[in-house]
């Protein structure tokens, strides 16, 4: 099978041999000197890497062909990664999003999360930290793939359902609308209900890696993932915190449960 591959000389795509079982990736950047530094890093690590420098491009790369994983870059001419993680989002195949945004730009990345990507990097950010980032989500892939058939089935926790082969959820029969780390999180909690996880456990099991100064990203996505789940997310049926220790997801009592 054949990839796309960018030449910057001649400002054209063309198709050159794809390596058996790679992981293939496309980099949707504006910004040559970032984009071969991305591509560099990214096949030193044996992946297959296309890159697509504008929008246009990259939308049409992005939903012509089957990948591993994009690494998006939000600001781009002509269609912006918001658009483009939008109609990857739209096709019935997930495909894992990593964003890459400007530090002063947090409502990009609040809306890029909210329409589905998967995580997102900061420019400018340190290589280790965004290889990291992409073996992580590249790793949890591998794992949902690897699922036996009985993880795949949907989970119900009271009048919580969750299903792992759509990433959907709903409430009651009502559909939530979750980011795709929002979807991770509640679907790691409900293979394991009752066990308590600390931030850090979490961090590693969600997102892959860990570190203190991104503990606050737990408590963030907690909050909002009880403001779409939970009736009253001041008072929690689900996602309930256990002081001094973390977070566990508990079955609610219904109306005239036994005790």
């Amino acid at each position: 099978m054949n990839i796309p591959v960018y030449n910057y000389r001649d400002k054209k795509i063309f198709w050159g041999k794809r390596r058996v079982n790679k992981h293939r990736i496309l980099v949707v950047e504006d910004e040559r000197d970032i984009a071969e530094l991305i591509r560099l890093h990214l096949a030193d690590l044996d992946y297959d890497v296309s890159i697509a420098p504008d929008g246009h491009s990259g939308l049409r790369l992005a939903t012509m062909q089957r990948w591993d994983l994009i690494v998006l870059d939000l600001r781009l001419p002509g269609v912006d990664g918001l658009e483009i993680c939008r109609q990857v989002r739209a096709n019935s195949e997930y495909t894992p999003i990593l964003m890459l945004t400007s530090k002063s730009s947090e409502l990009d990345r609040v809306l890029g999360l909210e329409i589905g990507a998967d995580d997102y990097v900061t420019k400018p950010f340190s290589v280790l930290e965004l290889m990291a980032r992409v073996k992580a989500i590249l790793r949890r892939a591998k794992a949902t793939e690897a699922a036996p058939a009985s993880d795949r089935e949907p989970l119900r926790i009271n009048q919580l359902l969750i299903d792992p082969i759509t990433r959907s959820a709903d409430v009651a029969g009502k559909p939530v609308d979750l980011t795709a780390k929002e979807f991770d999180l509640l679907l790691h909690f409900a293979k394991n209900p009752g066990r308590v996880y600390r931030r850090a456990e979490l961090l590693d099991s969600v997102w892959g890696y860990g570190h203190d100064g991104y503990e606050h990203t737990v408590n963030s996505h907690i909050n909002r993932l009880r403001s779409k789940i939970e009736e009253d997310s001041a008072n929690p049926d689900y996602i309930v915190t256990v002081w001094g220790v973390g977070y566990k997801l508990q079955v609610p009592r219904t109306t005239g449960q036994a005790l």
